[in-house]
């Protein structure tokens, strides 16, 4: 081993231990009984919570694909803006991060529920109060909010490194916007879709502050039933395992499946190009 590997140690300790090992761990649990005997029971048992699975990998869709759709423009906008604006927006993307996430949460609580800001300004005009609290629509809108900025950051990162020569080019030849953001810009901010894409689902799939504190509790998701198996009076860190060894089996299919698509794309706008 050359010398030059020597300062990638502590990664790799810190890997191992922070990240192979909680690995091992969950698997370990997901198919041993309490008293350590192999078991396949609890990865069958996973099956009884399918709809909330389900429910849970389409809300986090749903959240990620408006933070695809509100973060895209937003930091292809910024990208293009002087750099003092540039530093003046990234500063307000980032500020609410620096609040604990519980309060941020509990913000949107006050604002949502029945006797909140929001039903209070709907009064004035004599329509409401509104269902807000407690549904879907809140769990979706906590996640938009509190993933925003992982979505938006590496975008920027992306575009502020894009070729505009590249777009200029093409809109010399004569390429209408809708052509120069299809062949040109999407393609080289993919990299970004992808990273920002994987940084939003992945928590989003698996919270449970926001769907406990803006669902309810009615609104259950994967999150929430792994943390009932570890906290609650139906303590079972083995089922719990288990339904984590799933979600991560879940979550590396989605992910496979989103890079072949990124590589497919990347490998067809380049023989265009070609």
């Amino acid at each position: 081993m050359t010398k030059s590997r020597y300062p990638a140690f502590p990664y790799i300790i810190f890997m191992v231990i922070f990240i192979v090992v909680p690995l091992i761990m969950v698997a370990y649990f997901a198919f041993t009984t309490s008293e350590g005997s192999f078991t396949i029971q609890n990865i069958i048992r996973v099956g009884d919570y399918v709809p909330v699975i389900i429910k849970s990998l389409f809300l986090a869709f749903v959240a990620t694909l408006i933070c695809l759709g509100l973060g895209y423009p937003f930091a292809y906008i910024m990208a293009k803006k002087t750099s003092n604006i540039r530093r003046t927006m990234f500063m307000l993307i980032m500020l609410p991060m620096w609040m604990n996430f519980l309060l941020r949460t509990y913000s949107w609580m006050t604002i949502l529920e029945n006797n909140g800001l929001l039903n209070r300004f709907f009064g004035i005009f004599g329509i409401g109060p509104f269902e807000m609290i407690n549904t879907q629509g809140a769990v979706v809108l906590g996640m938009v909010y509190d993933y925003l900025p992982f979505m938006i950051v590496p975008l920027y990162t992306i575009m502020m490194k894009m070729d505009n020569s590249l777009v200029q080019a093409a809109q010399d030849l004569g390429a209408k916007p809708i052509q120069v953001f299809w062949h040109v810009i999407l393609p080289q901010s993919l990299p970004g879709i992808s990273t920002g894409i994987t940084m939003v689902f992945i928590p989003s799939v698996s919270t449970f502050i926001i769907s406990k504190m803006l669902g309810g509790g009615s609104e259950l998701m994967i999150g929430d039933l792994i943390e009932m198996q570890f906290s609650s009076n139906s303590y079972n860190p083995n089922l719990g395992s288990a339904i984590s060894f799933i979600l991560m089996i879940i979550i590396l299919i989605c992910m496979s499946v989103m890079n072949q698509f990124d590589s497919d794309k990347v490998e067809k706008e380049g023989r265009m190009v070609v």
